[in-house]
């Protein structure tokens, strides 16, 4: 069976610190690019950061560039995203998706998703 789970999230102060594990199961991240998605209640799901696990090639969205970071350990097949000075405006359910490569992430064509794994940060 295919699945994609997200575990790491909770609550932290502004300033703190989250690492979200994303681990894969039924197929192998060296084949796919995994994203960090987020969505909050009435607003679109936007990408946060993304990861090629056959080259290691990332991307961020702007608003998390610096703060965020995306790795992949392919032994483990875990996709992790370690957040650090997070702000109230970071607060989301953060889902893990995989995609044949970055550019079907970027536009959302994504074949599996997790579960998600809400993220609130206080102020």
């Amino acid at each position: 069976e295919v699945q994609l789970v997200e575990s790491g999230g909770g609550l932290v102060q502004a300033g703190g610190s989250l690492r979200l594990s994303c681990e894969a199961s039924g197929f192998t991240l060296d084949d796919y690019a995994i994203g960090w998605f987020r969505q909050t209640p009435g607003k679109a799901r936007e990408g946060v950061s993304c990861i090629s696990s056959s080259d290691g090639v990332t991307h961020y969205a702007i608003s998390v560039k610096g703060r965020f970071t995306i790795s992949s350990d392919n032994a483990k097949n875990t996709v992790y995203l370690q957040m650090n000075s997070l702000k109230p405006e970071d607060s989301a359910v953060y889902y893990c998706a995989a995609a044949r490569t970055l550019a079907h992430l970027i536009t959302q064509d994504v074949e599996f998703w997790g579960q998600g794994t809400q993220v609130t940060v206080s102020s």
